[in-house]
């Protein structure tokens, strides 16, 4: 996840969607410059507050991980098909379990709304889609990542900001190095902040002291409500909706940032996709994610709140969408303009099992399409004389539930 770093990149689905890889860091990467580079960066954390014995102690054992550096460029939110992304991050089983999430943390959600007037789906969705639920935190230790980020590649001055205030994190005793574990790019916790932005927006919220958003449910719900209040939240207010746009209608118009009062897009013929009139506080955009011929929507000042926690729409319009069905929405009505829809978790997993069934050695079955399942998906594709591209469809399901043995 070229990561878009306004908060962090979305490592998650790019786990499950990134191409096959080469197995080696860039040629310029010589991990003999890494210790000299270590050296030269400690005055730098010196005057960004880091104390020269934390930054000894912590920097001591740190070798690099030059996997990261090929991750540097890939970001999933701009690369992947947008019915492909919202079907991984929004289906049936997430709802459910975002539902499950709300009953449990109920009290809890409600405190949260009370302080920081986000509402308690949107909180969940945020958790949701950042890490299951507290099932993946990501597993690179961040120090190493950071470290590593900061001395080769592309942006090391934003990553070394960002491994300085990690460093600061485990001084200060919130989070223990061991336990800061994340995305290859430094994102961490139940929902996934950046080192910076944890420094600036992560609240204590169950009072024990710490600001904890790995150990502490309640810490991290909180901290996401007040990151969403602080980029200009709402209460009350709706992130948008679909919407039905008249036969012929002109989108040269469109895009999140052009807002336009409600008045002028009625004037125009654009109605609530059940036909219904706009209704909404202030000015609104049209976004087309897919074009003129997918699912229309009219976005508000909280879909810009949703998409400043990471700069991508598709990010944004995952969370708006689950927080909806969270509450009882339904999907979209207008389909994706493709023959081939995306594949949901559970389908994921049926066709992992289907490759198993066909001789692919893929590891484990788990929903997440890594290289493994993408190369015999390559090999699959073929026989079937299907585009081989490694993409897991609708269309190379079916075929696999038709004929495999």
């Amino acid at each position: 996840m070229k990561p878009v770093l306004s908060k962090h990149p979305l490592a998650l689905l790019a786990a499950a969607l990134l191409p096959i890889a080469a197995d080696s860091a860039p040629p310029s990467a010589d991990p003999a410059r890494f210790a000299p580079c270590l050296a030269e960066l400690k005055s730098d954390a010196l005057a960004r507050g880091v104390s020269g014995a934390a930054y000894e102690r912590l920097t001591a054992n740190l070798v690099p991980d030059m996997k990261v550096l090929e991750l540097l460029d890939y970001q999933p939110e701009f690369r992947t098909a947008i019915w492909d992304y919202l079907a991984g991050l929004v289906d049936d089983e997430r709802v459910a379990d975002g539902r499950a999430m709300q009953a449990q943390w109920a009290g809890v959600l409600a405190d949260v709304a009370s302080r920081y007037r986000v509402d308690p789906a949107t909180v969940v969705a945020v958790w949701g889609v950042e890490s299951n639920f507290g099932r993946n935190f990501g597993q690179r230790p961040l120090l190493t990542s950071l470290s590593t980020l900061s001395c080769y590649g592309r942006r090391q001055a934003y990553f070394r900001g960002e491994f300085f205030d990690a460093l600061k994190i485990v001084d200060s005793g919130d989070v223990g190095a061991e336990q800061l574990n994340g995305s290859w790019a430094g994102a961490f916790g139940h929902t996934q902040f950046m080192p910076s932005t944890f420094l600036r927006l992560a609240v204590d919220f169950d009072g024990d002291g710490r600001r904890d958003l790995v150990g502490s449910v309640p810490d991290a719900l909180a901290s996401t409500a007040n990151f969403l209040k602080k980029a200009g939240w709402r209460e009350g207010e709706t992130w948008g909706y679909e919407v039905s746009l008249p036969a012929g209608f002109d989108t040269s118009g469109a895009g999140r940032r052009n807002k336009q009062p409600l008045a002028s897009w009625s004037a125009r013929g654009v109605t609530r996709i059940d036909g219904s009139p706009l209704t909404g506080e202030g000015g609104a955009g049209l976004m087309l994610p897919a074009g003129p011929k997918g699912p229309a929507f009219l976005v508000f000042r909280n879909f810009d709140a949703i998409y400043g926690y990471n700069a991508a729409e598709s990010y944004a319009l995952a969370i708006a969408h689950l927080s909806d069905r969270l509450k009882g929405g339904a999907a979209f009505a207008t389909p994706w303009p493709t023959d081939d829809p995306g594949l949901s978790r559970v389908e994921r997993r049926e066709l992992q099992s289907l490759l198993i069934a066909r001789g692919h050695a893929i590891g484990n079955v788990d929903g997440m399409l890594g290289d493994a399942s993408r190369a015999a998906i390559r090999i699959e594709q073929q026989r079937l004389g299907h585009t081989v591209d490694g993409r897991a469809g609708q269309k190379l399901l079916k075929a696999l539930q038709e004929g495999n043995p």
